[in-house]
């Protein structure tokens, strides 16, 4: 199963999308999400004309924004993963600091180093790329785990720690990991730590024969990041993410989300379950799903909508590669759902 969001409205999960897809839903104008969902929309459509054919990691990189969650993206080499990163920062007008792993990077080239000034007699802290709105780490996996561990500060309380001094991260901050699930040769896999701190996870997969046709074209992918314009800036960005948190949720869905959460770890053939940090972001993605369908509520089809990008990543099960994606269905499929 290709993990990542469904595109179809989560209002009743069984129906179709409503025609043209989330940018033809509508919200009242004195809704307090009408920004989110104009930039939702934007994003989607800008998004849409760089990687093209691939709806479900669009959707996916979309809530990532909205829900403020980091996003990793796990496929093979050469189907645009580092063009979606880069799309998305793009499109958000948002600084990108992009890190290539390998197993010779030090977790001082990603957090920062302080140094002796000379000039100035004092010791002086000389940021890392870490300190950016947008961060990329490319082919994460080939990074050792010393180096790996210098991100779960801050990719949960928005800071790194140097030399006994604490330092805030740019607000807002997404980090994008990429991985290639296939190459186990020079990979160092990630700790279930640091897979709990990625809200989602997708894959975008190889494109069909016509979208294929039109990159060698020159159509879409990388060349189209050259004529990309922002349709966003990061204050709008932050807006966006406070805004979305505002959705409005129901104890009936939240007890849904929770139920989905447990059963994770209940599962006989899951070793390690889904976390309570897990539950939080099923819900604030649930939230961002509603924003781009613009619902200011979130229904339980919007919970199931987001529950394999969600969780998938972060189930460890006996098995196959692949097998948490699966699970996920199962539990959705196993679990009553609330009427909506």
């Amino acid at each position: 199963m290709t993990t990542g969001i469904e595109t179809r409205d989560a209002g009743d999960r069984q129906g179709p999308a409503p025609t043209g897809g989330p940018e033809a839903a509508s919200v009242p104008s004195t809704s307090p999400i009408e920004d989110a969902v104009g930039l939702a929309r934007d994003l989607h459509a800008a998004l849409s004309g760089v990687l093209l054919g691939t709806p479900v990691a669009v959707t996916t990189a979309v809530v990532a924004a909205l829900s403020g969650s980091h996003l990793l993206i796990e496929d093979v080499p050469g189907v645009g993963k580092t063009v979606l990163a880069r799309a998305l920062a793009t499109a958000l007008g948002a600084e990108l600091s992009r890190v290539q792993g390998h197993p010779d990077l030090l977790p001082s080239d990603i957090t920062g180093v302080t140094v002796f000034a000379p000039d100035t007699g004092k010791w002086e802290f000389r940021p890392g790329p870490v300190f950016a709105n947008v961060v990329l780490l490319d082919e994460m996996n080939r990074t050792p785990p010393r180096t790996q561990s210098a991100l779960l500060e801050s990719m949960e309380e928005q800071q790194v720690s140097v030399d006994g001094e604490s330092w805030p991260l740019p607000r807002p901050h997404l980090v994008i990991g990429t991985q290639n699930p296939l190459g186990q040769v020079g990979t160092y896999p990630l700790a279930e730590s640091q897979l709990d701190r990625f809200g989602l996870s997708t894959s975008i997969g190889y494109p069909d024969a016509d979208v294929e046709t039109r990159l060698v074209l020159h159509n879409g992918g990388r060349y189209a990041l050259d004529t990309m314009v922002p349709v966003s800036d990061t204050a709008q960005w932050e807006r966006a993410i406070a805004s979305t948190a505002q959705v409005h949720v129901v104890r009936e869905v939240a007890e849904y989300a929770v139920a989905l959460i447990r059963a994770t770890r209940s599962t006989g053939s899951v070793r390690l379950g889904a976390s309570p940090r897990a539950a939080i972001s099923l819900l604030r993605c649930a939230q961002a799903h509603a924003v781009l369908w613009a619902r200011p509520y979130v229904t339980p089809g919007d919970v199931q909508a987001v529950a394999v990008a969600c969780l998938s990543h972060r189930l460890i099960a006996e098995g196959t590669a692949g097998e948490g994606a699966l699970l996920v269905g199962r539990i959705i499929a196993d679990t009553p759902a609330p009427p909506t």
